[in-house]
C-alpha cells in the first residue's frame, strides 16, 4: 500500500536535471499532518515514508527525494491559518503593506493560492478588494466558503488558472503563503500563474527560507508536505525560464523564517529588480548554501541537540517529573519521531486547532487535547513548546490565562529550559 503513495524523485524539481545528492537523513515518519481518530489508532496502518533532502548540482536547489501522494497529504487536512492570531496579525499587517507598496485599489482582484480558510483574503476583502482562494482541502474550503470568501476546492493547474481567467477576470495580485513549497507539480503551478498575469499583474509569495532553517536548525520544517527548501538562487534563475522576473526578496519572521518574492512578468519592466536579490544571493553564497559539502555538517549539528534535548527529558523524567507537549503542528511528527520523545515522555499535547483535538500523534500515538487538560491533576511540572516558532505568544498566552504554573522547554535550535 505504501509504495503506491509515494515515489522517489530522481530529477531536480526546478532544473530537471539529474545530478542530485543525498545531504540529509531524518526517519522515515508519516504524513506529519495526519492525525488519527481513536478507530485509526487501534487499526494502527499509517503509510509511512522516508524523510531525505537532496541537493542539485546543477541548479542548487534543495528538495526532497520522495514525494507522497498529494491527496493523501491534503485532501483531509488539519491546519487552519485563523487559529494563530500570530497569522492572523500577519495577514492583517501582510495586505496593508501589499497595498501600499503596489498601490492596489478598492475593488482590485486578489487571488490565494492555498487559501487554507481565507485568513489572508479575509484581510483583503476587509479592504474593499475582490478575493478568490483555492485550497485542495475539502474541509478548509468549506470552512472559508461558510465564512465569506469564495474558494475553488481544488489543486491549482493551467486548467483551473484558464477557467479562472474566464470566468473572474486577469488578477491584480496572485499570493501564496507557506504553500508552494507543497506543490509536487512546482513548474505546472508556475506556468499556470504565468499564465493568468498580465503586464501589470504581481505575484507575491512567501516561502520558507532554507537559510534560517540551515543557521538555525530548524530540521523539524523538514517532513512530506514540504517538497522544496528554497533559496534565491535557484528560484531566480528557473524564474527566468518561463518569462518571469523575480525583482524583490523580503526577508519576513514568520513559519520560523520566511523569504516574502515579488514576482512580475519578464516583459512587463514595471519594476526594476532590487538590490535585496543580489544581496540574498551573495548571503547564500557566503554561507555555504550552493556548494553540497557545506550541507554535510547540517546532519551533525542536528544530532548534538538531539542529544542535549533527551539529556534534558532524561533528567526531568528521572525526577519523576511529568511532561505535556504545547502546540502539535505537523513539524512536531519529524522532530518528536528523531528526537525519540514518545508517549513514555510527553504525556499529552495541547493544540488549539479543535480539528485536532481528541485525536493522536501521528505514529506516536500522543493524545491532542484542549488547554482545558493543564487544569486537570495531575497538572504537568514542564510544557514543552513543539510549535517553537509561537514559543514567545504561547508563553504569553499560558502565563496570562494562568493554566499552567511548571517550566518550559524550547527545543531548538538550543535545547533549554525556560522559567517565567
Amino acid at each position: 500500500m505504501t509504495a503506491k503513495l509515494f515515489y522517489h524523485q530522481k530529477s531536480c524539481r526546478l532544473c530537471k536535471n539529474t545530478n542530485l545528492s543525498r545531504a540529509l537523513e531524518l526517519e522515515p515518519t508519516p504524513a506529519g499532518n495526519n492525525f488519527l481518530t481513536e478507530k485509526e489508532k487501534i487499526e494502527n496502518n499509517e503509510p509511512i515514508f522516508p524523510l531525505e533532502l537532496f541537493f542539485c548540482n546543477d541548479c542548487f536547489h534543495i528538495q526532497l527525494g520522495h514525494i507522497v501522494e498529494p491527496k493523501h497529504l491534503f485532501k483531509n487536512y488539519h491546519f487552519v491559518s485563523g487559529t494563530s492570531q500570530v497569522n492572523v496579525n500577519h495577514f492583517h499587517n501582510y495586505a496593508e503593506d501589499i497595498i501600499s507598496k503596489f498601490n492596489l485599489k478598492k475593488d482590485s482582484f486578489i487571488i490565494d493560492i492555498g487559501s487554507n480558510d481565507g485568513t489572508c483574503l479575509e484581510a483583503f476583502k476587509q479592504r474593499g478588494m475582490r478575493v478568490l482562494g483555492v485550497d485542495p482541502a475539502d474541509n478548509i474550503a468549506e470552512i472559508a466558503i461558510a465564512n465569506g470568501i469564495p474558494t475553488i476546492p481544488d489543486f491549482f493547474t493551467k486548467e483551473l488558472a484558464s477557467s479562472i481567467q474566464k470566468e473572474y477576470g486577469t488578477p491584480d495580485l496572485i499570493t501564496s503563503h507557506n504553500v508552494l513549497a507543497h506543490v509536487e507539480d512546482f513548474s505546472g503551478a508556475m506556468e499556470a500563474i504565468a499564465s493568468l498575469m498580465d503586464k501589470d499583474s504581481i505575484f507575491v509569495f512567501e516561502v520558507g527560507y532554507f537559510k534560517d532553517v540551515f543557521e538555525n536548525l530548524w530540521f523539524d520544517t523538514i517532513y512530506h508536505e514540504h517538497l522544496d527548501y528554497h533559496t534565491v538562487l535557484p528560484l531566480k534563475n528557473y524564474f527566468k525560464t518561463i518569462g518571469l522576473d523575480l525583482f524583490n526578496v523580503e526577508r519576513v519572521n514568520i513559519q520560523g523564517g520566511s523569504i516574502r518574492n515579488c514576482v512580475q512578468l519578464e516583459a512587463s519592466g514595471r519594476f526594476s529588480a532590487s538590490s535585496s536579490v543580489q544581496e540574498a544571493i551573495d548571503a547564500e553564497k557566503l554561507k555555504g548554501l550552493h556548494n553540497f559539502s557545506d550541507l554535510l555538517i547540517f546532519q551533525s549539528k542536528i544530532n548534538e541537540a538531539r542529544i542535549e534535548l533527551n539529556k534534558i527529558v532524561s533528567k526531568i523524567k528521572s525526577q519523576g517529573k511529568s511532561i505535556a507537549g504545547y502546540g502539535a503542528p505537523t513539524k512536531s511528527t519529524t522532530l518528536m519521531n528523531y528526537f525519540g520523545l514518545n508517549s513514555d515522555i510527553i504525556d499529552y499535547i495541547v493544540d488549539d486547532n479543535q480539528l485536532k483535538q481528541g485525536k493522536y500523534s501521528p505514529l506516536l500515538h500522543i493524545p491532542i487535547v484542549s488547554k482545558d487538560y493543564l487544569l486537570i491533576e495531575p497538572r504537568p511540572d514542564y510544557l514543552l513548546i513543539l510549535a517553537w516558532n509561537f514559543a514567545e505568544s504561547i508563553i504569553k498566552k499560558v502565563e496570562d490565562e494562568a493554566i499552567f504554573e511548571g517550566e518550559y522547554i524550547i527545543p531548538l535550535p538550543t535545547p533549554r529550559i525556560i522559567q517565567v
